[in-house]
Parts: structure tokens; sequence; C-alpha cells
């Protein structure tokens, strides 16, 4: 007998090859315009090295293993004894390690809690974004250790302890006190099961005790259970000191023994796989309290604003993963005879798609900009505050629909686990709903609007002055005031909010990029439309090759 010839099914043909050994900051044109307009050029030579190093497959393969090998929750020791350890995948504290010795907790702070010079915020920006396109999941914790500064620098005893080691820049994962680790990183337990945002319905209680307080009750959601100590709110109530209090709980005691934090359980989440979230039960957990008796929303407000802002970039740095997967791949696949790149219709797509990138990279860019100079910028100080909310619910809601679209270029391809896009799919929703879901922050914003009038109104005046001339930007500023002197203003929030979003992208998008990008982003989402999706409304032959190339050079 004579064996039968094969097919050739091994053979692989009219695929494109992987998307990696990359440089994410030379091949991203709207980033390297955004980092340079503002204020960060001068570091392009960093953040290119960063970019290469990130891009390579051997760090895109870490972001796999970290998140096909999911965090396991170890209660007991085979005794009995609790120990209430989560163990993750090598590849995970890899990840930790990377992110924490490039300063992503740690650059945008000085010795004494206050914020670093400019461009800190952008340049950290930069690479949390490029991260973000390797693996996201582990970036919560980075950012919850970064954004607690803001809140302990109000009790600058425990800051004097806590400081050092997060500007340490050393990933220490270690179950000991903080004081003996030569790094730390914290968490958050902010929210429980019957209230959820609405944390004045927490039932958390803390009680005075001689070295500080014991808390007892519960958290819905701990956030990176493994962390060296977390952020907690509990009701206070001792004489004259009432009311719902922000609180610092170390996982382990100064004396070495485990605190009394229970973990009930993991969150199997849709996404984030990589990152344990847990339920927890109090049981005279020891803990100090940070800021006043009674204001622990006002505590914490700074540091929502930057774990906000992160949610913002990281949902910027998906949308970005996603467009770059969709469009290599076009340029490798031939379809009916032509490269799919090169055919109009995906053409119009991958276009739409750039368009939308380049105004989310802005927007947050921009927006960075205002917290690099707010400490010296009372204007840019309003911008922040006004606007954080506001990109935050924009890009982040954008991000999930993006990502979706980006699949779809590639078909089949696109929707199975071996391809990173299924785990940005996943992993979309999540900034929009943590720190935050949508009413929540556009209720926030009315708030804002109403306590700082005069400052909301130079902000706005300011995004007229910066659009003027665009097409649609006089009608949505008119649209934009009429909504503000409505009565029915509360229900009619998500809408005032994402046409000032759209606005301050359309700004940003001048300062940021070429003026054909501002205009062809005004064009296509200042002027009324009923197109609802990518490609609907077709961009200029010359502005989608402009925009493409920005995207990733051919």
């Amino acid at each position: 007998m004579t064996a039968s010839k094969g097919f050739g099914i091994d053979d692989v043909l009219n695929q494109s090859p992987p998307y990696q050994d990359v440089d994410l900051f030379e091949s991203d044109g709207a980033l390297r315009g955004a980092v340079a307009a503002c204020g960060a050029g001068a570091q392009s030579a960093e953040l290119s090295a960063f970019g290469r190093h990130w891009g390579t497959a051997d760090m895109i393969e870490a972001g796999r293993l970290a998140n096909e090998n999911l965090p396991k929750l170890k209660t007991y020791d085979a005794k009995g004894y609790r120990r209430d350890v989560v163990e993750f995948h090598p590849a995970y504290h890899r990840l930790m390690e990377e992110s924490i010795t490039a300063g992503l907790a740690a650059m945008t702070w000085r010795a004494d809690g206050t914020r670093a010079a400019a461009p800190a915020e952008v340049a950290r920006a930069a690479r949390y974004y490029m991260v973000a396109q390797v693996e996201n999941g582990h970036m919560c914790p980075v950012t919850m250790t970064r954004a607690a500064v803001a809140t302990l620098a109000v009790e600058p005893g425990l800051a004097g302890t806590v400081l050092p080691k997060i500007l340490a820049r050393r990933y220490d994962p270690a179950a000991r006190p903080w004081r003996e680790k030569s790094g730390m990183t914290l968490g958050m337990g902010m929210t429980e099961r019957q209230g959820g945002t609405d944390v004045r319905a927490n039932t958390s209680r803390a009680q005075r005790v001689a070295d500080g307080y014991v808390i007892n009750g519960h958290k819905w959601f701990l956030s990176a259970p493994m962390s060296d100590a977390f952020l907690v709110l509990a009701q206070l109530k001792d004489g004259a000191e009432d009311g719902l209090t922000c609180f610092l709980m170390p996982r382990v005691r100064p004396d070495g023994s485990l605190n009394g934090m229970r973990l009930q359980r993991l969150k199997d989440k849709l996404g984030n796989r990589s990152n344990a979230s847990a339920e927890v039960e109090f049981a005279d957990a020891l803990a100090w309290r940070v800021g006043d008796p009674g204001r622990g929303v006002r505590t914490i407000i700074d540091m929502v604003q930057l774990t906000r802002l992160d949610c913002a970039i990281a949902s910027a740095g998906l949308m970005r993963g996603a467009l770059v997967q969709s469009l290599h791949h076009a340029r490798h696949r031939s379809v009916f005879g032509r490269v799919l790149a090169d055919q109009p219709l995906m053409r119009s797509v991958l276009g739409a798609l750039a368009l939308e990138l380049e105004s989310a990279v802005a927007a947050v860019m921009r927006l960075c900009r205002s917290f690099d100079l707010m400490a010296t910028n009372t204007r840019e100080a309003a911008r922040a505050r006004l606007l954080t909310p506001v990109v935050k619910y924009w890009i982040c809601k954008t991000a999930p629909a993006f990502v979706y679209e980006a699949m779809e270029c590639l078909g089949g391809n696109g929707y199975v686990e071996e391809s990173i896009l299924a785990r940005y799919y996943r992993e979309a929703p999540v900034n929009a709903i943590w720190e935050g879901s949508g009413n929540v922050v556009c209720l926030d914003v009315l708030r804002a609007l109403a306590r700082e009038p005069e400052q909301a109104a130079a902000v706005l005046g300011d995004l007229k002055r910066e659009t003027e001339g665009l097409p649609g930007a006089a009608e949505a500023i008119g649209g934009i005031e009429a909504m503000l002197g409505s009565s029915v203003l509360e229900a009619n929030a998500r809408s005032l909010v994402e046409r000032v979003a759209l606005l301050a992208a359309t700004a940003a998008c001048r300062e940021c990029a070429p003026a054909q990008v501002a205009e062809a982003f005004a064009a296509a989402h200042l002027v009324p439309s009923s197109t609802r999706t990518y490609g609907a409304r077709p961009l200029a032959g010359a502005d989608c090759a402009l925009l493409l190339d920005r995207a990733l050079p051919a």
C-alpha cells in the first residue's frame, strides 16, 4: 500500500502574523501627537523604550498566562487554621513587578504626597495606556495604590509610613506588616451588598480601641484582596464622632498576625479575570482613621477622581489594542481578490474606528494635562473636576461597542479565546461600571455644575472658544446651554454629559491632532446624523488615509 497524499492542512495561508514585538509608542501617531501637545514630548525616547518592552511577545504572553490561570482563594490550611490567601500565577506577579518598578503607582507624587511637577500625569498616562493594551487586570491594584496617596495625605502620620513604601517602586507580595517590607500596594473596600454605590447605606461599624479602631461588618467588593492595606468606609459612632468615616486597614497586623479580614469568596467576574475581587467579612479588624469623623465621602473624593481618570485611560488603551488588531489583520488578509484594508467598505469602518480612538486619546491626555497644571492654575483645576466624570462616562461607554466592531473586522478569528480581542471584549465594560456607573457619574456632573457654577461656566466657555468654527460646534454649545436651563435636567443628564464630552473631545483633537482630524470628528459627532454604526458615515478618502497611517503605519 502507498500512503495517501496529505491535504496540507497545517499550511497557513492568507492569515495575519501575530501582532507582537512592536513599539507601542512609535507605532501610535495619535498617542505621540497627544503626548507632545500636552507637554511630555521630551520623554519620547523613554516612552518608546517602554513601548518596545511592553510590546514584546514575551510581555503579551505574560498577559495571556495571567488571565488563563485565575487567582485561587485558599481559606484554610490543612489543619483548619485560616489562611485567607489568594494565590496568583507567576505571570501576574511579573506584570505587577513590571508596572510598580516602572513607577505607575509612584511617579505622579513627591515624597511629601504632593503632586509631582508636570508632565508627570501625561507621561504616566501614556505608559498606563500602553500597558492596558497588554494586560489590564493587574492595573486595578496599581491604580488604587497610586490614587490612595491623595487620601492618605490628609493624615501625615500614616502617610509618613506608607508613602516611602509606595515611592520605593518595589513589588513585594509577601504577607507581612508593611513597615517590614520594601514596597507595598493598597486596595479598597467601599461598597456593601445592601447599598452598592450608595455608600452612606453602609452598615459596617467602627469602634475606638487603644491602638486605633476595630471594624465589624462586610464588603461586597474588596478589590485586590492581597494588597498590604485597604481604604475602607465604615460607620463611626463614638460620642461626638458620628457618621461614615474612612479608615486604613492593614492585611497583617503590626505584630505579624493576620488581621480580622475573612475572605468569603472570590467574585466570578465577566472580565478582569487576572485581578482578584473578594467578598469579605470584618471581625474586629484593626484599622486607623483617615480624615475627619463622618467625612468619609469627602476624604476619598480626590482618590475617586484619580481612579476615574485611570478608568478612562485604560478604556482608551483597550480601544487602541482592538483597533491595531483589526487594522493589522486587514492589511494581511485578502478577500475576493483584494487586500481587506484596501476595500472601500472596510476602510470606512477602520477609518471611523481610528477617528474615534484619536478623540479618546486626545481627550484623556488633555485631561491629564489639567491634572498636571491644577496646583498652579485654577481654571485647569476646575476643568479637571468637571471633565473627569464627563470623559470617564463617554470613553468607558464607547469602549465595549468599539471593541465589538473591531472584533467583527476579524470575523470568526476575533471571536475565539485564542484572540486577545475576546479578552478585550470581556474587559471593556468594567471601567464603565467601576468607580461610578453611568448614572452615578452623570449625577456627579450635575452636582459639580450646581456647586461651582462660575467655574463650570468658565470651562464651558473655554470649550466654546477652543472649538470655534468647527462643524456643529456652535449648535452643540447652544444645545448644552438649553439643557442647562431645562426643568428636567436630571432626566436628560446622560444627553448633557455626552454632549459636553463630545465637545471636549473635539477641542482636544484640535489641540493634539492634525486640523483635519478635528474637522472630521466634529463633522461626525457634533453635526446631527441618523447613522449609528461605525462606517455608516464615510470619511473623505484623504482623511481615512491619514487616520489609518496615524493608527498604524503601513
